[in-house]
């Protein structure tokens, strides 16, 4: 065994074989695996094999499609048939709004190159005759899905590793991660067979590791307690029967090829043909979470007992869609462990707090993810960041201060049994809800407000109905303008032509300071700092080039600053300061960095009677002028006192608007929402909700995190030259000017349907030609029509190009606008008063 190693990859399943092979390919030739039983002896051995590139995800739909055409290359590299059987995916829709879902998910699919066909029933039946079709919609069709062998899969991409140089290490089970400052100690116990079991034999073993990637699949809550980090990586049981020969499928395929992949979504199931037979897979209510803790040392390649009384709706369901199976017994079933994490998409990226150490964990579609995944991973890993953004799969999306092990245990059942329940793009799902609260949560449930989640944090979407029920919000959800639409439009337009109010308490908030505090910020982002009391919007790089964060920097002292930045990226967003602070300490001086997102509520308020507002409660010598131009200019900061409320308030509005964050302690919230409520009466002030701020900024062109903004594109691309100083050097500089502009960020302004606007996962056009795709979308109030933002080739990137969106399936005129459309000259957000 070897005792130094560049990289360790723990875990032997589908995604540890793709790891260390896509690690090799990259180039690392000091490679071992490390597994603690035998190969696919976790949940790869019972897992259906299927390859559904049905996938709302950009990234993840990236890393399915690379898997799908991966494994075809594997049996000429390996000599190892993986038993891929390109068979076709048919999802079917009992619904319009199913069929909506479909036409969204088209948009992706679209984007990223995965080839769909919509067919009718009556095509459905044509080709597939053992369908009854009575009662659909319609279904979407994958020619290049399928499904395929689990374990061969997995044995081809451990055979191509080893030919590579990978060795592999059966039987060896880490015990304990010491991390040294340089490299991992990896230490742990040789496993041996007794009676049966698996148990710790006498034999110890210690390998040193410059970089550690766990893919530990069930027993990831093992590996977190070891590491000393949350990890919401938690399996759920999932049951797949086998039936008997069908005869009717056996006459049916003396004539034809392969049935595709069935796949009843509205019924919760899916079926594939199994040696004459059928495998049916239902994704049924009330499946239990389970090792919650650990897996038992007693638990190796192992099943639970079936319990078909949970699955009975769907496999009656089964035979109604196909009714030859009604008389077809049973043959074989599984009840296994499938990891899950709340949101559905696995932890891929650092480990939160450590270094060197990369996660590959939760994955409930792990067979579909696993190439993708290694060779995203490898990319991340050897040349410091994917070709694509991976942010939304980074495990620093729950925050290590509140996720809990019976928050994700709950999450996980319930992400589980929305595998199949309808993907509205404005879902908020409700477990664990709420969990984080402002203190102005119930005033603000009172005046109607529908939350959504960020960060685990209840933030308003939009103020409905003040009569409405619960479901509400249930009920207002579509893949259209849903019920919640007009009261967004409304919001926006009162800030547009009068005052709201929107709650940004969820931002995430740090005070930098100390001896080192500048010169550190100036190397960490790209544009000047401020000068004190005044504000900067700037951006921290990746050393690729691109944008990591968004960063509004408030400068309080010489050597102090504020750093507000997005709310949902609150630990993403600390991981990357700390360690880039501790990384640079000695040589720029003593930095230190306080969290104080908790500490300070914000509420933004905007419009052009947003200073009448203010003036009518602030606490000043002067205070008609308090709030003027010249005491208080856009892009500043001023400390002020609204009742007896101190207030930090900074000139800026994320709207486009006259207006001011007021961020305050937040245990004075509640005093000063009802001080800003009662002030703004008069003026017909309104609580304004996320989705009206998302429609606005878009009318400024104000590019956000995770759309516009992220690892995939540098500030220039994002068409922010503005906000770049050259004449400095800081980090990415010379990565980002390397790169170019390879496709630029543009505003779209859109004619489409009068029942729908886009969600910001659209493919553009020129003619016949793909050229771009929207990140973000939405209505325009000052427009009266659809707005996006997008990523085009520079050469369409001019205003006043036309263009076709697709949205519902079909094409739609659009037309590159002027950069910030709405006030081009920032007339109406520098008002004077």
């Amino acid at each position: 065994m070897k005792t130094q190693v560049k990289a360790l990859v723990v875990g032997g399943g589908a995604i540890g074989a793709s790891v260390a092979y896509h690690l090799a390919k990259a180039g690392w030739d000091d490679v071992v695996l490390m597994e603690r039983d035998e190969l696919t002896a976790g949940s790869t051995w019972h897992a259906a094999g299927l390859l559904p590139l049905f996938n709302m995800s950009y990234a993840v739909s990236h890393i399915h499609q690379y898997s799908v055409e991966f494994y075809k290359s594997l049996e000429e590299e390996t000599g190892l048939n993986a038993g891929f059987s390109i068979v076709g995916n048919l999802r079917m829709a009992r619904t319009q709004e199913r069929m909506d879902e479909y036409m969204l998910y088209a948009s992706t699919a679209e984007t990223v190159g995965v080839p769909y066909e919509f067919l009718t029933p009556e095509q459905i039946k044509e080709r597939w005759p053992l369908v009854n079709v009575e009662g659909l919609k319609g279904a979407i069709y994958h020619p290049t899905d399928g499904y395929i062998n689990p374990a061969d899969v997995t044995q081809a991409m451990a055979k191509g590793a080893r030919q590579r140089g990978v060795e592999i290490y059966r039987k060896c089970q880490v015990d304990d991660y010491e991390w040294t400052g340089t490299d991992w100690i990896v230490r742990g116990t040789i496993m041996v067979e007794k009676g049966g079991n698996l148990v710790p034999g006498d034999e110890k073993f210690e390998i040193r590791a410059e970089h550690v990637v766990t893919c530990t699949g069930n027993h990831a809550q093992r590996t977190a307690k070891m590491l000393g980090i949350k990890m919401p990586a938690i399996p759920v049981e999932h049951q797949f029967i086998v039936t008997e020969p069908d005869p009717a499928l056996v006459e049916y395929r003396k004539t034809h090829g392969e049935h595709p992949v069935l796949r009843d979504a509205d019924a919760k199931w899916y079926v594939r043909e199994e040696r004459g037979g059928w495998i049916l897979g239902p994704y049924e209510r009330g499946a239990p979470a389970c090792f919650e803790y650990g897996v038992p040392d007693s638990f190796r390649a192992d099943l639970f007992p079936l319990d078909l009384e949970r699955i009975e709706e769907e496999y009656m369901a089964m035979i109604e869609r196909i009714p030859s199976t009604e008389e077809v017994g049973l043959k074989d079933d599984f009840n296994g462990p499938i990891c899950y994490t709340p949101d559905g998409n696995p932890l891929v990226g650092p480990a939160p707090g450590l270094r060197n150490m990369w996660l590959a964990e939760g994955f409930s579609f792990g067979i579909t993810a696993a190439g993708g995944t290694g060779y995203y991973l490898a990319q991340m890993m050897v040349d410091g960041e994917a070709e694509i953004d991976m942010a939304s799969l980074d495990p620093k999306r729950f925050g290590q201060k509140w996720m809990t092990t019976e928050y994700a245990a709950r999450k996980n059942e319930e992400c589980y049994e929305h595998v199949y329940i309808l993907h509205h793009p404005d879902e908020e799902r409700e477990a664990c809800r709420p969990l984080r609260t402002g203190p102005a949560y119930e005033r603000q449930k009172s005046r109607g407000a529908q939350f959504g989640v960020v960060n685990g944090f209840e933030r308003p979407n939009y103020f409905g109905p003040l009569d409405a029920a619960d479901n509400f919000d249930h009920d207002a959800r579509s893949f259209r303008r849903g019920g919640w639409w007009q009261y967004a439009v409304d919001e926006a337009k009162a800030i547009r032509e009068g005052v709201g109010v929107v709650d940004a308490t969820a931002f995430t908030k740090h005070i930098v300071k100390g001896p080192g505090a500048t010169a550190f910020l100036d190397w960490f982002t790209c544009n000047k700092l401020p000068k004190t009391g005044r504000i900067n919007l700037t951006y921290a790089l990746t050393d690729a080039g691109t944008v990591r964060t968004e960063y509004t920097i408030v400068r309080l002292k010489d050597d102090e600053y504020y750093l507000v930045s997005a709310g949902a990226w609150h630990e993403y967003d600390q991981d990357f300061l700390i360690k880039s602070v501790q990384d640079k300490e000695a040589e720029f001086g003593r930095i230190d960095v306080q969290d104080v997102t908790t500490q300070w509520g914000v509420f933004a308020i905007a419009g052009p009677k947003s200073r009448d507002v203010l003036n009518k409660i602030i606490k000043d010598a002067d205070p008609a002028t308090a709030l003027s131009n010249k005491r208080f200019p856009w892009l500043s900061a001023r400390q002020i006192e609204l009742g007896m409320c101190p207030v930090n308030a900074i000139r800026v509005a994320y709207t486009g608007e006259l207006g001011w964050e007021l961020h305050h302690p937040i245990e004075m919230q509640n005093y000063l929402f009802d001080l800003l409520e009662k002030a703004g009466a008069e003026f017909e002030m309104k609580w304004v909700g996320a989705r009206a701020q998302n429609w606005l900024r878009q009318e400024k062109s104000y590019r956000a995190f995770g759309n516009e903004l992220g690892r995939d594109a540098t500030p220039l691309e994002a068409d922010l030259p503005r906000f770049v100083d050259l004449s400095k050097e800081f980090r990415g500089k010379a990565a980002m000017e390397a790169k170019g502009v390879r496709s630029k960020c543009v505003t779209v302004l859109i004619d489409g349907p009068e029942d729908a606007d886009p969600w910001g996962r659209e493919a553009l056009y020129s003619g016949d030609t793909k050229i771009g795709r929207l990140t973000s979308g939405g209505y325009s109030v000052a427009f009266g029509k659809s707005i996006g933002m997008a990523y085009v080739k520079p050469e369409f990137a001019e205003a006043g190009t036309k263009l076709k969106v697709k949205i519902r399936n079909q094409l739609w005129d659009a037309e590159i606008t002027v950069d910030s459309p709405y006030d081009s000259k920032n007339e109406t957000i520098r008002k004077d008063g």
